[in-house]
């Protein structure tokens, strides 16, 4: 639930994760970018769905990869813009292909900037 603060104020900010394959990161952020997404927090990660890994062969020997590399972006925005950031992810971490990703969106409760103390809406 909301702060009363961002309550009556009639903030709400949302979070976005999602879990893309790696070489689509810059296509991403450049297309954030251009919708007007002011910064995101980029993690590699190792993970399975769907695909529960494969094998590969290295050096003539063949290995299972049980976990698959991906990079998690997480991104916070006011209620109104995530509908818009979920299809611009969406769209262009899309290869059609299995291992394309997942994407969460969660409420927010509070959201502080360090520096000057703002919160909700205004710290972003």
């Amino acid at each position: 639930m909301p702060s009363r603060r961002a309550y009556w104020k009639g903030t709400i900010v949302k979070l976005i994760i999602a879990a893309i394959k790696p070489f689509k990161l810059e296509e991403v952020r450049e297309a954030l970018t251009a919708i007007g997404v002011r910064g995101m927090m980029v993690t590699e990660i190792k993970g399975f769905g769907s695909q529960s890994g494969h094998t590969e062969i290295y050096r003539g020997a063949e290995y299972a990869v049980n976990f698959v590399p991906k990079v998690k972006l997480e991104i916070v925005v006011k209620a109104d813009m995530a509908d818009q950031v979920v299809k611009t992810i969406e769209e262009t971490a899309k290869t059609e292909k299995i291992g394309d990703g997942k994407i969460f969106v969660l409420d927010v409760a509070q959201a502080v900037r360090v520096r000057t103390g703002e919160e909700n809406e205004d710290a972003l």
